[in-house]
Parts: structure tokens; C-alpha cells; sequence
């Protein structure tokens, strides 16, 4: 929906559209990007990504040999006794009775 710009209550809107649609375009001209700007941004993209990758591989790593290493720890914590799983008599071997 477009007001006219004669229409009441807008005190010239339409001049002041153009003239900020003027003053933007100037500006617009006035930029010029890098010439190697797209691929300077996408090293930067694949540097970190590379990083990223590195740094969760590590974090993997580390984690695996922590719990590798809590795990014997644990084993090595065991009683050096003989570990009795069945307690019945001696005579008894696999529930047959003599």
C-alpha cells in the first residue's frame, strides 16, 4: 500500500524518500569490496573448521584414555584372594550331589 504523497498528514514523505534513497545509493557506490575477500573468509572458515575437528579429536582421545585408565585402575583395586563366586560345599559340582 502506497500514500500519495499529497495525501494528508505526510508533510512531504515522498521528498524524503528519495532523498534518503539518493543519500544510499551514494553511499552504496562508495563501497568497494576486497578482490580476495570471498576467499580470505573462506581459509578463515576452513581454518577453524580444521581447528574444531582437531580440537574434538583430541577431546575423544582424552576422554577413551581417561576411561581406559580408570578402568585398570579399578581392576588393579581388586582383593588378591582367590574370588570366591560359589560358596557351596566342596563336594557339590554343578548341583549334582554325591
Amino acid at each position: 500500500m502506497t500514500i500519495p504523497p499529497d495525501a494528508p498528514g505526510t508533510h512531504g514523505t515522498a521528498g524524503t524518500e528519495n532523498q534518503l534513497r539518493e543519500a544510499l545509493e551514494t553511499l552504496a557506490h562508495q563501497v568497494h569490496p576486497a578482490p580476495d575477500a570471498y576467499r580470505t573468509a573462506r581459509g578463515d572458515w576452513l581454518r577453524r573448521e580444521r581447528r574444531r575437528r582437531l580440537v574434538l579429536a583430541v577431546l575423544v582421545t582424552v576422554v577413551f584414555v581417561l576411561a581406559v585408565l580408570i578402568g585398570l585402575w579399578v581392576l588393579n583395586q581388586a582383593p588378591t584372594g582367590s574370588g570366591v563366586i560359589f560358596s557351596g560345599a566342596p563336594d557339590v559340582v554343578a548341583g549334582v550331589s554325591p
